[in-house]
């Protein structure tokens, strides 16, 4: 009888090593599949995982992992059977300005469960890249979720910002995450903070679900706004936490079908459509829903800002079920908007405003005037609805003038009409339809 012959022991190491990863792989792709399936409702059965540490990323926080997310996200994209690109749980990877491009072959989860961390220097932008940090462009059937976080670390761009120091030149700064050209997708369960500028950015896209996003600045963190949409159709926005130093949500041209639901907003400017027709462009805005809204202690609340020399349209629009807290400018309609550091010229033209309703809106405010309707005198706000509003002057340090619950509507060229309760009564001027 032959005796067995004796594996050398290198050998053997290497079968151990073999086993070992192989059932580290297993319990990665199954706790991997787990997260889509919570996540997405994906089953995530056929998926292959596409591992940032499996093509050189570090996770320190330090070293460069721009290039291996890229080598990762090119093997993703290339992949015939649906892919997860994971991000893991527990390290921080310092990435630079990157555009991960489409299209791809198949579907794709962005699987974030650790960090996504920017460099803290500006130096590390090119001037012909400054706008973006990271940008996710011609995608169908994206999603990007795993409760992980994207960290700007902008606080070195606020401080170079000319709205913070006016001795400095007005210069962009990045949007954290931009996406370009996607059609059905979708972003949730993650957490945005301190983004050099707009925290994320939805531009020429359709179909996108965004959901359970916690998007937090300070609120004095200039041009940070949290979610800003434009160019982009049929699209959802519900169950946000949003703390910025701008716009909560920020509505721009060619925005159509948008429904945002279950929003808490505060710090920061409100919700905003606009501004619309700067530099005396064409603006156009349609079918917008907010609905369920929470304001805390918010410049304004519900807002439409448009600049003098536009054109187009703002039209069919609904604010309703938001409760106000100490918000400074509940509701207000602006076409006489200017952010300039010069003062803006009169001019003719305008971006017609219609169809707006106002609906179950209550709470305090922090300015006697509640209601604001200050609109174009050649291009009249028509069709706008005042239905179930209650807000009251919010007591305390600075107005001691004014009563509590004593507020005040104004209105310039604004054809309106109440019905139910409204507090304070509409414009004392004659101009209701």
């Amino acid at each position: 009888m032959a005796s067995a012959k004796l594996v050398p022991f290198p050998l053997l190491v290497l079968l151990f090593l073999s086993i070992c990863n192989a059932a580290s792989s297993a319990s990665l792709v199954e706790e991997t599949n787990s997260s889509l399936k919570s996540s997405t409702g994906a089953p995530g059965a056929n998926s292959v995982v596409f591992n940032i540490n499996n093509y050189g990323a570090r996770g320190d926080g330090k070293h460069d992992d721009t290039q291996a997310l890229d080598k990762a996200w090119k093997a993703a994209c290339s992949s015939w059977r649906p892919a997860v690109l994971l991000v893991p749980k527990g390290k921080s990877y310092l990435v630079k300005f990157i555009a991960l491009s489409g299209p791809c072959k198949s579907s794709i989860v962005f699987m974030v469960k650790g960090t996504l961390v920017a460099p803290r220097s500006r130096s590390a932008w090119r001037e012909k890249n400054r706008r973006h940090w990271i940008v996710i462009q011609r995608i169908a059937g994206l999603t990007v979720t795993g409760g992980g976080t994207i960290n700007g670390k902008g606080k070195i761009w606020w401080k170079n910002s000319c709205k913070t120091n006016k001795a400095l030149p007005c210069k962009g700064a990045p949007t954290a995450l931009t996406f370009h050209l996607c059609n059905n997708l979708t972003v949730e369960n993650l957490k945005i903070l301190n983004s050099q500028q707009i925290h994320l950015s939805v531009e020429d896209c359709s179909n996108v679900q965004l959901a359970r996003l916690s998007i937090t600045a300070p609120g004095t963190s200039p041009n940070t706004d949290g979610i800003h949409i434009t160019h982009s159709r049929d699209v959802q926005v519900r169950d946000c936490l949003i703390k910025t130093g701008d716009d909560c949500m920020s509505i721009e041209s060619g925005t159509h079908n948008l429904h945002v639901t279950r929003v808490v907003c505060g710090p920061g400017h409100g919700i905003s459509i606009g501004s619309l027709g700067d530099d005396n462009s064409r603006a156009e805005v349609s079918r917008i829903y907010i609905d369920t809204v929470r304001l805390y202690g918010t410049t304004n609340g519900a807002r439409i800002k448009t600049w003098q020399g536009g054109s187009g349209y703002a039209k069919d629009i609904v604010f309703q079920n938001m409760i106000m807290d100490n918000v400074q400018n509940p509701i207000i309609i602006d076409q006489n908007y200017c952010d300039s550091a010069k003062p803006c010229k009169s001019q003719e033209s305008a971006v017609e405003v219609s169809n707006v309703v106002f609906k179950n809106i209550r709470g305090t405010t922090i300015s006697k005037d509640a209601i604001k309707l200050s609109c174009s005198k050649n291009f009249p706000c028509s069709g706008i609805a005042l239905q179930d509003i209650d807000l009251k002057l919010q007591g305390g340090k600075g107005l001691q003038f004014k009563k509590k619950g004593d507020t005040e509507s104004t209105c310039q060229n604004a054809k309106w009409r109440k019905s139910g309760n409204v507090v304070p009564l509409p414009c004392k001027s004659n101009e209701s339809e």
